[in-house]
């Protein structure tokens, strides 16, 4: 049954969400962790990658598909391209700037992890939440999403 949380400031509803989240990815993170060398961040960018038909994003494509600050993507580059993770490559039609995408390695790292990955996810949240939760969560993610892409007019308050 879902709580009626209407009379809760949005602050109170935000530290459950938070708290959840962070937990939750934790938890990933653990599970992914113990059958893969893959971390849950790397996971993420691993994903992002795999978002593209060849795999390979600028850094500025990067910090837009996770919603990371750029150094913190810059940081977490350099170093899944230290342990081999990941490659850059110059860009063909900007010599300032370079290319990102996985290895071999990281390629097979990312097919053994994503079976735990997904199924610690529907163990986390789809086994927990009814259909009807899952439904509200989404909806409910979509729309904040939609509300921080929409410009705010200067000086209006929300």
């Amino acid at each position: 049954m879902l709580e009626d949380v209407t009379d809760e400031p949005a602050w109170v509803v935000w530290e459950a969400v938070q708290s959840m989240y962070e937990q939750v990815e934790t938890e990933l993170g653990r599970r992914l962790g113990s059958g893969s060398q893959l971390s849950c961040t790397d996971y993420k960018v691993l994903a992002a990658l795999s978002s593209r038909p060849d795999g390979r994003m600028r850094l500025f494509e990067l910090v837009d598909a996770l919603g990371w600050e750029k150094s913190r993507v810059s940081h977490q580059v350099s170093r899944m391209t230290e342990r081999g993770l990941l490659e850059k490559t110059r860009c063909p039609n900007d010599r300032r700037g370079a290319h990102v995408g996985p290895t071999a390695r990281a390629r097979a790292a990312m097919a053994e992890a994503e079976p735990a990955y997904i199924d610690a996810v529907q163990a986390l949240l789809g086994e927990t939440l009814t259909h009807t939760q899952l439904a509200a969560l989404h909806d409910a993610a979509r729309a904040v999403l939609a509300g921080i892409a929409e410009p705010d007019p200067v000086g209006s308050q929300r």
